[in-house]
């Protein structure tokens, strides 16, 4: 499993439907992706569990992946997150 901690820029500005395209970003991948913060740990490839996390600007996300294709799925969201 590999993990990798993230603050969130401001994706609202950047992205036309933020929450949605995570999941569309997560569910390119095999492996199981999970996004948490503080006591949450949402699957990535949930929309509704997207909706009810709603990663906003400033927080710190840990994005957990576990699968063959794991370090593709961390450095894609990871990009998407920081708005890179």
């Amino acid at each position: 499993m590999l993990r990798k901690e993230v603050t969130v820029k401001d994706i609202d500005k950047k992205y036309d439907h933020p929450l949605a395209e995570i999941v569309q970003i997560a569910s390119q991948f095999k492996s199981e992706i999970l996004l948490e913060y503080d006591k949450y740990r949402i699957n990535a490839k949930s929309i509704m569990g997207i909706i009810a996390f709603n990663p906003s600007e400033g927080m710190n996300v840990t994005i957990a992946a576990d699968g063959n294709d794991e370090i593709d799925a961390v450095a894609t969201i990871e990009k998407f997150l920081s708005c890179e």
